[in-house]
This record gives C-alpha cells, structure tokens and sequence, in this order.
C-alpha cells in the first residue's frame, strides 16, 4: 500500500474516534451548534470528568459561628436551678480584715462578751421568764453602757425578775433599782405597762413576732429584733445574730415601725464598717449601713459581723481616738490611712 493511501486511513480512523467521543460526552449536555467540532480530549482530562460525572456538582459553603446558649433539662427546670451570676461589688481587702479582726478579738475580753444580752438573764429560770428578762435588759440597755444594764439587771434579779414581782413592785422602788439607767422615769412607765400587757394578753411570756414586740411600750424595732435572735433564736438581719449582741447605742424614744424588715445594726457596726471601706460609698445611718452590708456579706456572716465588730469598737476601733497603732488592720484600713495609721 502507498503512502497516500496509508495517509488517507490514518485520517478517518481519527475522525471516527474524535466522532465517537464528542457523542458520549455530549450526550447529556444537549446538541452542539452546526459545524461546531469537538476539541481533543486528554488522557488526564477525561479521567476526571469520569470522576465528576458521578453525582451533582458540590458548592462550596461558608462558614458558619455557631451561638452555643445553655438550657436547663426538664429535670432541673423547677427545682430553683439558677445560672451562674457575675459578681457583685465587694471591698477589696475585706477577707483579710475579717481575720485581722477575729484574731484582735479572739481573746472574747469586750464588755459585751461578758454584758450581753445573753448574759444578763436567769440561766436557770423556766424558758417564758427567761425571755421576758431578756425584753427587759433590751428596755433598760437603749442609751445605756453595756455595765450599766448589766448592774440594773442584776438589782432586778435579785428581787426575783418576773412579770408578777414587777407589777408588785411600785415605781419609786423600781425607779431606784434601775437608776442610773438613761431615761430611767420613762423606763419605769413602759416597763409596768410592757408587763401589764405581756400578764393580760400573753400568759407571762413575750410576743414571738416583730410586729407583736414593737407594739408593746418602750419597745422599737431594734429591741423587737434583738429579743427575736436572743430570746427566740430568729436571726432576721446583721446585727441580730443569737449570742453574739451588745445592747448599747439603740434609739430612745423608740420609734413605731411600719414593716418586719430588718432594723438597723449597732452603730459601732456603722463606724467601723465605714471606715474599713466595707460600704460601697460612705452612709449615714446604721439602716443604710445594714442595707450596704447585707448586699454583698455572705449570709453565713451575719450572726456573727455585729458581736464581732461591736467588741472591736469598745476596745479598739474607739468613736473618738481609736487606737490605730495597735490594730492589725491598720495598713488596710482607708481611714487609718488618712490619719496617717496613728
């Protein structure tokens, strides 16, 4: 066979395959245009269209942040579960201080841990008398040292304190036992008709609600939640913790309450809390105080905070001169630093 024979073969033999292939690969692309040719396919080329031709082609996708939120399970839903909450305002060194304070105080030498409440009733006398002697050191003790609350009462006790030797007992007598109390001649007339009440309404004992209590004369809010802690046990705020309350500083006359929110806390809490920088800003009564130190003190302290304090201002932390060279919180201490830790 000749070369242009040869030549010629070759020629057709190409267009046929070039034909074939255009057909399998157009066949589901739809038809080309008219005189429209096929371009040659490579090896590598049509190996991945194979591939391609599989299944549909895959776009790509962005990506997406996803918010992750917590819930509570049906279980925990109802139960009192609470997400966790940031934080609040608390003072920076106040850990600290509370050592320092605990460790000045750890010798329990202050007048009120000898003079308390708590100490100046009959240990051994039935529960109802014990708690109405409890009302009556809380009476005498507003505008009165710890001492001299302690001395009255155990001029009291002597003459068996209840409410029947009270009411048998005339005022110039009672007057005498109890002087030199702060306000004593108005003490004597509240006292005599606390007790009236207290034999007519409550078989001898004392009311066991705050509302009850600062409705009886010569009796305010403060005295009607000290008598709750000591005599029933109810600590209802800082400053009435059971066992741990001084009686001194508490408002004469007093004044009628409106609700059973918790009273105020002793004014040596007051000072002492203010000048620790344990109140976000400065305040200006004991209540305000007792609402500032309430909002961050953990409740665990509370019983605790107001005898705690109350010693530390009767031997260190003094109303006029404290003694801030012998404190251990004197380099922690805003005001101590203010008066140069003298």
């Amino acid at each position: 066979m000749c070369s242009a024979q040869k030549f010629v073969m070759r020629m057709a033999g190409l267009t046929m395959v070039t034909r074939s292939r255009s057909r399998s690969r157009g066949s589901g692309a739809g038809p080309r245009g008219a005189g429209e040719e096929a371009a040659p396919v490579r090896k590598g080329e049509a190996n991945a269209e194979g591939k391609k031709s599989h299944g549909p082609a895959k776009r790509q996708r962005k990506t997406q942040k996803l918010s992750v939120a917590y819930e509570a399970s049906d279980n925990e839903k109802g139960e009192g579960a609470k997400l966790p909450e940031a934080p609040g305002w608390e003072p920076p060194d106040w850990q600290q201080q509370l050592v320092n304070i605990r460790t000045m105080r750890s010798g329990k030498d202050a007048p009120v841990d000898q003079l308390g409440a708590e100490h100046c009733y009959d240990p051994s006398a039935p529960p109802k008398v014990r708690r109405y002697q409890v009302l009556l050191s809380l009476m005498l003790s507003s505008q009165t040292k710890d001492q001299v609350t302690a001395g009255a009462m155990e001029r009291l006790r002597a003459r068996g304190l209840t409410v029947d030797s009270i009411l048998q007992t005339d005022d110039s007598t009672l007057g005498a036992l109890i002087y030199p109390v702060g306000f004593w001649r108005s003490k004597v007339k509240f006292i005599k008709q606390t007790s009236a009440i207290l034999q007519q309404r409550y078989g001898g004992d004392i009311p066991s609600s705050v509302a009850e209590l600062v409705a009886l004369p010569g009796v305010g809010p403060k005295m009607a939640h000290l008598a709750m802690a000591v005599a029933w046990g109810a600590v209802s705020g800082i400053g009435f913790g059971a066992g741990k309350l001084g009686l001194q500083a508490w408002v004469w006359p007093p004044r009628p309450v409106m609700s059973q929110s918790p009273a105020a806390v002793d004014t040596h809490v007051h000072r002492i809390a203010n000048r620790l920088g344990w109140t976000k800003t400065a305040t200006k009564s004991p209540e305000k105080t007792r609402a500032a130190l309430e909002a961050w003190l953990p409740r665990e302290l509370w019983s605790e905070i107001n005898g705690l304090l109350v010693g530390f201002g009767q031997q260190t932390c003094l109303p006029v001169r404290p003694r801030c060279h012998t404190c251990l919180n004197r380099s922690l201490c805003p005001a101590a630093q203010s008066r140069g830790g003298s």
